[in-house]
């Protein structure tokens, strides 16, 4: 009796490869079965979109080898401001293009403003 229990209750369980059904998918095997295949995307680099231009994003250069800004100067307003968004945040690199080593000075020149109220630490309160 103690037999028929466990049989019983090993063939109750979804291991039979049996998948539940998903809504609006197809039940039954994938589609890679069926020797379906889909569409090849359009595009390639920087993407397609249909009947317009295709759009190129171009590598962004850092701005303080472009003008050979040697040393990024705390009391510098203008120029850090620049780099900081209204929330008071310091805009990352990959949104800047600013190279690694100057968005290192960049960041403490702006800790370094902040800290002797020069530059807001917060954005504007709304």
């Amino acid at each position: 009796m103690a037999e028929e229990i466990r049989v019983a209750a090993a063939g109750e369980g979804s291991s039979g490869g049996e998948r539940p059904s998903g809504g609006d998918r197809p039940s039954g095997p994938d589609r890679s079965d069926r020797g379906e295949r889909r569409p090849p995307r359009p595009g390639g680099p920087g993407g397609g979109r249909e009947g317009g231009r295709k759009y190129f994003r171009r590598k962004k250069v850092c701005k303080f080898c472009v003008e050979k800004i040697e040393a990024i100067n705390y009391k510098d307003v203008r120029l850090l401001a620049q780099f900081v968004a209204e929330s008071g945040k310091i805009v990352p690199r990959r949104l800047t293009g600013v190279c690694t080593p100057h968005q290192r000075r960049l960041s403490s020149a702006i800790k370094q403003a902040r800290n002797i109220a020069l530059l807001p630490f917060a954005g504007r309160a709304s």
